[in-house]
């Protein structure tokens, strides 16, 4: 597997490699504790820099590619999402760190960027993509769930918060030969009606 950073597009979204550029443009819409309540790090208000510089220097290492979500046709900064723990050798990646501003949350964004960037990930090699989520979030469990990945388990107690609480994580996946029938649900669900 052969995972690079790239810019990836279409109608809805533009998925651009994360960079100092997007600093200022990303802190607006993170201003939000709610994205933060199930995170292992905090990222609004006084704690975005921090949380930016960390997704910063992940993006420079081999397992790590940070974007910032940018709206299509007004270019305005939504959100973030990354690919993390990349195995070249084990053909497999991860998708998470995404988070999206209230307004983008529940249309056609995240199916939109969970298109590309699962697109780019099997298209590069991967055998298996990962997602998940703390056992908590709902929402995220179920958006996940949407997209046709198979529910795995719970990894119990396996991280800390940043308020101190442990977290269990709900592990969910798609492989290689479940790709087609993803990718067309993805596709019936961004067409037009």
């Amino acid at each position: 597997m052969q995972l690079a950073p790239a810019i990836l597009e279409d109608d809805t979204v533009r998925l651009e490699p994360l960079a100092q550029a997007h600093r200022e443009a990303l802190r607006a819409p993170a201003d939000d504790p709610d994205i933060w309540a199930f995170m292992t790090q905090r990222g609004d208000g006084p704690h975005f820099d921090a949380w930016f510089d960390k997704m910063l220097a992940a993006s420079a290492g081999p397992t790590q590619i940070s974007h910032a979500v940018i709206e299509a046709v007004s270019g305005a900064c939504l959100g973030h999402t990354a690919f993390l723990e990349i195995s070249a050798a084990h053909a497999r990646v991860e998708i998470g760190w995404t988070w999206y501003a209230a307004s983008a949350r529940g249309g056609a964004v995240n199916p939109a960027c969970k298109r590309l960037l699962l697109a780019r990930a099997f298209d590069c090699g991967a055998q298996r993509v990962e997602l998940k989520t703390h056992h908590l979030n709902q929402r995220s469990q179920r958006a996940i769930a949407r997209l046709g990945a198979v529910r795995e388990g719970v990894l119990r107690s396996h991280y800390t918060t940043w308020t101190g609480a442990r977290r269990d994580t709900v592990m969910f996946s798609i492989l290689r030969d479940e790709w087609p029938g993803v990718r067309d649900r993805l596709d019936a669900r961004l067409s037009p009606p």
